[in-house]
């Protein structure tokens, strides 16, 4: 019963034995419970690490058993500093794999060098037939030129047919340009999603959360980009796209953004849940459901904030503000 506790069913049976017959000793002990005497000893070794006994004040030959009140707290305790100098070793495990990973990711890196606006999108035309899920995109320099529109439409049309959701910002100063707006709008007509800032740090793609192509020099975004597919990099790429998104503005009423939409307090509260890394069963049962209407909310919910598991919709919802942590 209190194996949990970390106590062994021999020290329990003489823990309930001493607490029935305080003036019982190792003898007596053997002879109640039947036991060796090195079986009671050994229990009686157990209840001290444990706390639970002490020699007694009256015959300090024999031991005295602690209230069963105190007892439970104290095992409690020791529980709880146990599961904590447990946390403490996961914690020190995982700095010591990142700073293993760190030692050795000059060999790991996996990068592709693209020189010219022709390398690149000759690259980005056999990339964008290989995405499955999701583009993001980072357009800086203002005004988008037609060559640019012109090469870009095609594919683009032809990854919102395919499903594929997109997401693209441009600089505030696309505003003033109706060719930019214009096409802006036609890709929102179309189902994609656009937004402007004020500005960009540098041109990016990232093709479902597992590519990133970036510029090579910031200052001249025709010189090249650079292909990166290592997990650390590209992840890190795709939380700069999304805090960015987060504090862009909607380029026009077409392209209003999905998490913009009202959520209900029922959304709200799964959304909470599942950051906190509940069940459906879980969810259900703290909203007074059926299981299976809280797999519906949570799949509805993963779907618009474009997450590959309920967890990572929690964290998504956080990131974007539309719970709190």
């Amino acid at each position: 019963m209190f194996d949990v506790l970390g106590m062994d069913a021999t020290a329990e049976v003489v823990y309930r034995e001493m607490l029935a017959h305080p003036q019982d000793g190792v003898a007596g002990l053997m002879r109640r419970l039947q036991l060796t005497e090195q079986a009671v000893l050994t229990a009686l070794d157990t209840l001290s690490e444990l706390a639970l006994i002490r020699s007694s004040s009256e015959d300090p030959r024999n031991f005295h058993a602690v209230d069963p009140y105190l007892a439970a707290d104290i095992l409690l305790a020791r529980q709880r500093a146990e599961l904590a100098a447990q946390q403490k070793r996961v914690q020190e495990a995982q700095a010591a794999a990142v700073r293993l990973k760190s030692e050795f990711a000059k060999d790991r890196e996996e990068s592709l060098r693209l020189n010219g606006v022709d390398c690149v999108r000759d690259y980005l035309a056999t990339l964008y037939d290989r995405v499955e899920d999701e583009l993001l995109t980072f357009a800086p320099g203002g005004a988008q030129t037609s060559a640019n529109v012109r090469s870009s439409r095609p594919h683009a049309e032809n990854l919102l047919e395919r499903g594929v959701r997109m997401r693209t910002v441009y600089l505030d100063s696309a505003r003033n340009d109706p060719a930019t707006v214009a096409h802006a709008e036609w890709l929102a007509a179309l189902g994609a999603r656009v937004r402007t800032v004020p500005s960009l740090p540098n041109r990016l793609i990232i093709c479902d959360r597992r590519i990133a192509v970036v510029a090579a020099d910031c200052d001249d975004t025709a010189a090249g980009a650079v292909v990166l597919q290592t997990p650390g990099v590209v992840s890190s790429l795709y939380a700069l796209f999304d805090c960015v998104w987060q504090s862009a503005q909607p380029m026009g009423a077409t392209s209003l953004p999905a998490d913009a939409q009202q959520l209900s307090p029922q959304q709200t509260e799964v959304l909470r849940l599942l950051s906190q890394g509940h069940t459906d069963e879980s969810v259900a049962a703290r909203l007074g459901v059926s299981a299976r209407t809280a797999r519906r909310i949570a799949t509805k919910l993963m779907d618009h904030l474009g997450a590959r598991s309920r967890f990572q919709a929690g964290v998504h919802a956080v990131a974007r503000g539309l719970i709190r942590p």
